[in-house]
């Protein structure tokens, strides 16, 4: 499957110089010429692309995860995690697939690839994963507390609007999704057939 990376909403320019390197997240500078002539210093994080990954059963059952992490409040979510260097992004889905619910895929779509947020440099590929076979435990790591929880399309359109619901890009999706029948249903199709 060949992947393009989807395009930033505001590229770092070339010219930009990172002033801060943190474990996820990495700060860059750069002066921007503003309309009037003038400039001002223009900031952006960058962090390592990640994935979402949604499985679904055989009985068209969403996999959502329960998840609870050190120093937050539990959340539901998608499974997935970033994109380790020299892996791509399918690659990455079906490790944190394994990892956190012990499934390999045969079948994987992507569903959607985008840049969230403009002063992030961040990009987050989703993929449908089908015709699942377990083939281990979950391997979570020691930040992770993971359940796996099974849902209906239906149950997934109310899961998204929970105020512990973690992936906003979804839920914005979805809601735009529900203001056209036709999005909807493509994305019900692409989830369940």
């Amino acid at each position: 499957m060949k992947i393009k990376e989807p395009a930033s909403k505001q590229p770092i320019p070339p010219h930009a110089k990172r002033v801060f390197k943190g474990k996820i997240f990495d700060v860059y500078h750069w002066e921007q010429k503003l309309f009037d002539g003038s400039t001002a210093t223009f900031e952006k994080i960058k962090r390592q692309d990640t994935v979402n990954v949604f499985p679904v059963t055989k009985e068209g059952k969403i996999i959502l995860s329960q998840q609870r992490q050190p120093g937050g409040k539990g959340f539901i979510g998608c499974l997935g995690g970033r994109i380790d260097k020299g892996e791509t992004p399918l690659e990455t889905a079906k490790r944190e697939l394994l990892e956190e619910a012990g499934l390999k895929a045969k079948t994987w779509l992507l569903w959607d690839a985008r840049h969230l947020l403009g002063k992030i440099d961040w990009a987050i590929y989703t993929f449908v994963a089908k015709d699942l076979k377990k083939v281990g435990k979950i391997q979570s790591d020691a930040g992770e507390k993971i359940k796996l929880i099974q849902v209906s399309f239906e149950q997934f359109l109310k899961t998204v609007t929970r105020d512990n619901y973690r992936d906003i890009e979804i839920a914005l999706m979805l809601l735009k999704a529900k203001e056209d029948p036709k999005k909807l249903s493509k994305i019900k199709e692409l989830l369940l057939k």
